[in-house]
């Protein structure tokens, strides 16, 4: 016990944990639309870890699923890895994803996804569109656990991992961390040079107005005048 508060519920001060995560979806388009329901694509709805083959479970309660009302069971839990959803449909709509931790005393996280089913070539005539191959939609986040328990600690430190499901990254998050790191160099460049290039303008102008008021003033001075 620490302050009459159990030694496992107590707080790490000044310490913060990071769990980077990947979330998103895949889809593929059947090809042409099922008869039964109208449905055009199967697709998978996902959280996984961004270590690959970390076990998630360590830290990770359940994670809740809640789809379009339009499915029979919109509200999906998974209680173990791997944390995803499989179904079929035919339209894109935003996925809610909350994310419940092992120790009770952490707040949920939620996550929003847009379901992406359709290319960008989507519009286009068949003949005009690129061959169908499977759609990944992914995205990048980091779940930071400030002043965790001494509980919570723990299991964000285990470093557990699965030795069957084999977590593998459709998106090269390397090669995208170099690109974007990339154009905010660039981005920062032009606008050095664009606040640069203000500057010199501004100074120009200053310049003009001063020459301009020491030109009426020189209009202005009786003694000028009179010469």
């Amino acid at each position: 016990m620490a302050d009459g508060v159990p030694l496992e519920n107590s707080r790490v001060k000044g310490l913060a944990v990071v769990k980077p995560i990947v979330f998103g979806n895949r889809s593929q388009y059947f090809g042409k639309k099922r008869e039964s329901d109208g449905h055009t694509h199967w697709w998978q709805v996902y959280v996984k870890p961004y270590v690959e083959n970390e076990d998630m479970s360590a830290y990770v309660k359940k994670v809740h699923f809640k789809l379009h009302e339009s499915y029979a069971n919109p509200q999906r839990i998974c209680m173990k890895p791997p944390y995803e959803v499989s179904e079929t449909g035919w339209g894109e709509f935003e996925v809610i994803i909350k994310i419940y931790f092992v120790d009770p005393t952490e707040r949920p996280v939620t996550l929003y996804h847009l379901l992406k089913l359709f290319h960008a070539d989507a519009h286009l005539q068949p003949q005009q569109q690129t061959p169908r191959k499977e759609l990944v939609s992914e995205f990048y986040d980091e779940i930071i656990f400030q002043d965790p328990t001494q509980l919570m600690h723990r299991m964000l430190t285990s470093s557990k991992f699965l030795p069957t499901v084999q977590t593998k990254h459709d998106t090269n998050w390397k090669a995208k961390e170099e690109r974007t790191l990339d154009a905010i160099s660039n981005a920062r460049k032009r606008v050095t040079e664009e606040i640069s290039q203000v500057k010199e303008r501004l100074k120009k102008h200053k310049n003009a107005i001063h020459t301009l008021r020491d030109e009426i003033s020189r209009l202005e001075d009786p003694k000028t005048a009179t010469l």
